[in-house]
């Protein structure tokens, strides 16, 4: 079978909004289209960054070094969703 290329978004349907692709029934009277609270989570990822950073280095002084890798993780997991959030909002995405 052969594949079909989706083209390239515009601007345009980015400012307008994407549709939420993950609810097969939604456009037939189910509940309308969701959109992604993109702002909401851009304060949530730095807000987690900052206080996994701050976490970290309290327990690496206090000498618990297992808090402070899972805490230095979960800081690199946030600081990458934070960035792929920014990378949506300044492709045009609302929210």
């Amino acid at each position: 079978m052969e594949q079909r290329r989706q083209r390239p978004r515009t601007r345009e349907e980015y400012a307008r909004g994407l549709p939420d692709y993950h609810d097969p029934t939604g456009g037939y009277g189910g509940a309308a289209p969701s959109y992604s609270a993109l702002t909401l989570r851009i304060i949530l990822a730095a807000f987690a960054v900052v206080l996994c950073a701050g976490a970290a280095v309290l327990f690496a002084v206090n000498g618990i070094v297992w808090a402070t890798v899972v805490l230095c993780v979960l800081g690199v997991v946030m600081l990458i969703d934070l960035g792929w959030v920014i990378h949506r909002k300044r492709r045009g995405e609302p929210g």
